[in-house]
């Protein structure tokens, strides 16, 4: 099946366009916004535009546009947060194979697919398979595009700084024939070394008519149908149509965890409007799920300061984990959720100011 076509972005995909015809693209760009809003589809937008070997590029005619049309191209290659492998060190063969899979999959759905598990990462085996690709020739076009989804995901480990740093340099310096393209809705999750290596673009929500396309999408619809989601209204979605494809418990969850982070890093009093979201009986269920996801992101953070010698942040940060763990003791009792929600954000706040 073809990808659905990418809704919205106008604007921004003709600047990039004239920046690309004008051989001012810069070979290491980030594609920076809110969740949900296309960012990776744009990012395999412009691969297309990128390795399109007609004139009106993309042109979707040529064999290069055909073949990303099924994200097929062999100088596509797309890395996003996957499980970690059963394997400790797997082969970057093995690697590339669940990548593979993972593509195909996606591609089969005309390219939908629902947020990833606060499990799933961009382990150091992807980082070592990207870089072995990096310097490579190209297949069959005359350059490569490597897409990076949810770059703030990338997760260092103790003894990967070989690869950590051969992914700098490649970011810093790629070779002639070869373009970057991360996304993120979390460029401050980044490593500082990450982020000063690259060029960022800001990539805004779409508009309600956008939305309401996307939504009337025969593909969109056909994948709503058979996944039994709702079919919402555009204006309910806040100009992120992708939240559409993410009703199942576990990407609720993060969303209220992320939310209650940012909820807490405010200073304004509408930080305690977001207790108002949660039911005023049966504090388990999917309460709890979001503090368990809650307890996942403190020590992604946790985890992140560590390897930027952060040490009071990690403290905090661990300190903030805690109150969660005392929260989810509240929720185990008859406890109003929203007395639980607004106390945690408070205490949150102090802790992660």
């Amino acid at each position: 099946m073809p990808l659905i076509p990418l809704y919205g972005h106008g604007s921004l995909r003709k600047r990039l366009a004239a920046s690309a015809a004008a051989g001012r693209l810069p070979s290491s760009l980030l594609l920076h916004g809110p969740a949900r809003i296309g960012k990776q589809r744009l990012a395999l937008w412009l691969g297309q535009l990128l390795l399109c070997s007609g004139e009106d590029r993309p042109c979707g005619k040529c064999q290069h546009c055909r073949y990303m049309g099924e994200l097929q191209h062999p100088d596509l290659h797309w890395f996003f947060p996957r499980p970690r492998l059963k394997d400790s060190d797997p082969d970057p063969d093995d690697v590339r194979d669940d990548y593979r899979e993972t593509i195909a999959e996606r591609a089969s759905e005309g390219g939908l697919y629902e947020s990833p598990s606060g499990s799933e990462g961009i382990f150091i085996a992807a980082v070592r398979s990207l870089t072995r690709d990096a310097v490579l020739a190209p297949a069959l076009a005359t350059r490569k595009v490597f897409i990076i989804g949810d770059a703030e995901r990338m997760v260092s480990q103790e003894g990967a700084d070989q690869a950590a740093n051969a992914l700098l340099k490649l970011l810093e310096e790629p070779p002639a024939d070869t373009f970057f393209v991360l996304t993120s809705s979390e460029p401050a999750a980044l490593l500082p070394t990450i982020r000063s290596r690259v060029a960022a673009v800001r990539v805004p929500r779409l508009t309600e008519k956008d939305v309401a396309d996307f939504l009337l999408d025969p593909f969109v619809r056909a994948y709503l149908k058979k996944a039994k989601r709702a079919d919402p209204r555009a204006d309910l979605l806040g100009g992120a149509p992708g939240r559409v494809l993410d009703e199942s418990e576990d990407a609720q969850a993060i969303t209220v965890a992320r939310r209650m982070l940012d909820a807490a890093a405010s200073r304004s009093p509408e930080r305690f409007s977001l207790a108002l979201t949660r039911g005023v009986s049966n504090a388990r269920g999917a309460f709890t799920d979001s503090l368990d996801a809650l307890t996942v992101l403190l020590s992604e953070r946790t985890r992140e300061a560590l390897s930027r010698n952060d040490g009071p942040r990690a403290a905090r940060l661990a300190a903030a984990a805690d109150l969660v763990e005392v929260a989810k003791e509240r929720a185990g009792g008859n406890v109003n959720p929203q007395l639980i929600t607004a106390k945690l954000v408070l205490d949150l706040s102090e802790h992660l100011a």
